[in-house]
């Protein structure tokens, strides 16, 4: 699907839509307690339902009843024993979502339900190791990694794993979600500087939620360097809350922040302002562009002030790069975005997509090995924009056209669908002119 925008400050309140990144977590939580849970999800996206498919492959059940999923796990031996009875042999297809291929394997291992895994677009081509290497160690056998269907066999077993902080934080969140399954206790020993902590921190968030404690010690491992120990104890199995919502989704909510600082403003409200998504940091990042931001109870709001350059390490939100990118765009000076290279490992070479896109609308955009340079300007000239298959560069796209002298049109702009489907919906609920071809 094509849609052409024709150039339109966007202005007014959106409510944000539910994290996928929190749904993800609290729907494999629920789905490996020994009670049902129902969750509030405003919300769902083809990731979301790329989860929920994998654990009803596994035996639970998820019923939509308007807002709220009901969650029946996987069956167990009691109503009071953890022990879950996965099916056996179930193909868990992940989509084109990384975090449900990360969560669901070390899931998968520790549940010993020998189970194969698929997905699509990119998502094989996406890194497993050094997670793909700590399963084996942990008495696992994975088919050869690259390529799908990705099998498992074997049980994972309860011990230490160790992971280097630069890597993707999504197999630290995988083995937290499966050490509560294992018949000892576990660590997960991460050297410092970890990269995304406040996606580890959501994923403790979501586990304490469900009664299980990870304690964090800091230590030096053998080589003397820095290390977090993650350790989870059997003593705290998962147990339903009962109730529990999905909160409001900083991600998706960024693009809308960024039209906001290119306009007249733009309210998001339905958001926690104390969240532990590393994407809250959106606020920040465009008041360090010059943007004027306001915060008032579940609402933030952020308006056009005096744009200006700046330098900004992006390695805890990389998945605020596109918007923050739309901004600096126009923002006069030079911007260096540093901190970029886990955006290579995303639906698209997130660095090279990024430049291309705004470079197609006249940005003045380079990249330097993981670093973006843009060259701010007035105003973006318009033109065809290749979305890549990839949801955050259409939103991206449409986020710059507001500020074009001529009409927008993207390329594949149905792959929103992965994320917030409703995206151009909400667009033009804001005041945007969409017109969709094909």
């Amino acid at each position: 699907m094509d849609v052409q925008i024709n150039p339109r400050e966007l202005t007014g309140t959106i409510d944000a839509i539910a994290s996928k990144s929190m749904a993800h977590r609290l729907l494999i939580c629920a789905a490996l307690c020994p009670g049902p849970t129902t969750i509030t999800c405003t919300t769902t996206s083809k990731d979301i339902e790329a989860t929920i498919a994998c654990l009803e492959a596994l035996g639970a059940r998820v019923v939509r009843e308007g807002d709220q999923l009901k969650v029946t796990p996987i069956p167990g031996t009691s109503a009071t024993d953890n022990r879950r009875q996965a099916t056996t042999g179930a193909l868990l297809d992940c989509g084109e979502s990384g975090s449900t291929l990360r969560f669901m394997l070390p899931v998968a291992c520790a549940l010993g339900c020998n189970a194969s895994l698929t997905g699509h677009g990119r998502l094989a081509d996406r890194p497993l190791s050094p997670l793909y290497e700590e399963l084996i160690a942990g008495g696992c056998d994975l088919s050869e990694q690259g390529s799908f269907p990705l099998a498992t066999s074997g049980t994972l077993r309860a011990g230490r794993f160790e992971l280097p902080g630069n890597v993707s934080s999504q197999y630290i969140s995988g083995l937290l979600l499966a050490s509560p399954l294992l018949d000892g206790p576990s660590e997960v020993c991460v050297t410092e500087p970890v990269e995304s902590r406040p996606y580890v921190n959501l994923t403790t968030s979501a586990l304490r939620s469900f009664g299980v404690h990870v304690e964090e010690i800091r230590d030096v491992n053998a080589a003397g360097q820095r290390v977090t120990r993650f350790v989870v104890s059997p003593a705290t199995p998962y147990t339903s809350c009962g109730q529990i919502t999905v909160e409001g989704d900083w991600s998706n909510a960024g693009f809308w922040l960024a039209a906001g600082a290119l306009g007249e403003g733009v309210s998001v409200s339905a958001l926690d302002l104390a969240s532990r998504q590393g994407d809250r940091s959106m606020l920040a990042a465009l008041a360090k562009l010059g943007a004027r931001v306001e915060r008032s109870g579940d609402t933030a709001s952020v308006s056009a002030g005096a744009p200006c350059a700046c330098e900004m390490n992006v390695s805890d939100f990389p998945d605020l790069v596109p918007p923050l990118a739309a901004v600096a765009a126009l923002a006069p000076g030079t911007t260096r975005l540093t901190g970029c290279g886990r955006l290579r490992l995303k639906e698209s070479d997130r660095i090279e997509t990024v430049c291309a896109g705004l470079s197609a609308l006249g940005a003045n955009i380079t990249s330097e090995g993981d670093e973006i340079v843009i060259e701010g300007r007035e105003a973006l000239d318009g033109g065809e924009v290749d979305a890549a298959n990839d949801h955050r560069i259409a939103m991206m796209a449409a986020i710059a056209a507001t500020r074009c002298t001529a009409p927008v049109t993207i390329h594949g702009a149905e792959c929103v669908q992965k994320s917030y489907p409703a995206f151009f919906e909400d667009y033009a609920k804001l005041g945007g002119l969409v017109t969709r071809e094909g």
